[in-house]
């Protein structure tokens, strides 16, 4: 009896659109996140694709919070102008888009298609690498903003995929 409840139950939501079983039009797939020293909520960065696993045009890439509890929650607008959002988004190639992150202006993100998925390919000690996680030590202050100590950049180099790190300047 009780099964049964269950399979007409599951019918039922079917028929209705957006319910759990509607077929999304866009897959999504995560490129990078950036780590804090501040506590363990991290910034996502995921990119966005089409069914047929292409890029949306104009902007393909977006960004949210994965708070400490697990729940995901959209950046504020300061962090999204200031420190976390994308402040330059450009379509290079067919499968290919250049991303400049509105803290690190000075960081150019490639995206590319690199066989069936697509990575975030930057320069890690003077050498092209896939872009895993940026960590961002800093140190609170009573007012205003916090202080950057340090930038440290994760990935893998594209060639051979061995661990790489580099720690970036600040001016």
């Amino acid at each position: 009896m009780r099964s049964s409840f269950t399979v007409l139950l599951l019918i039922i939501l079917s028929l209705f659109p957006g319910s759990i079983f509607a077929v999304s039009e866009e897959k999504v797939s995560h490129l990078f996140f950036i780590e804090r020293s501040k506590n363990k909520n991290l910034v996502q960065y995921d990119i966005h694709l089409t069914e047929d696993s292409d890029l949306p045009d104009p902007s393909p890439i977006s960004v949210y919070w994965i708070l400490e509890n697990g729940r995901r929650e959209e950046l504020n607008t300061i962090e999204k102008k200031y420190a976390y959002g994308i402040a330059h988004q450009e379509k290079l190639e067919k499968d290919k888009f250049k991303v400049i992150l509105a803290g690190l202006k000075g960081l150019e993100i490639i995206v590319e298609r690199m066989n069936d998925s697509f990575k975030a390919m930057v320069c890690i000690d003077g050498r092209e690498s896939i872009l895993e996680k940026i960590y961002i030590k800093s140190e609170e202050k009573l007012t205003g903003p916090p202080k950057i100590l340090c930038i440290d950049l994760f990935g893998r180099t594209k060639e051979i995929s061995l661990p790489i790190k580099e720690r970036i300047g600040l001016k």
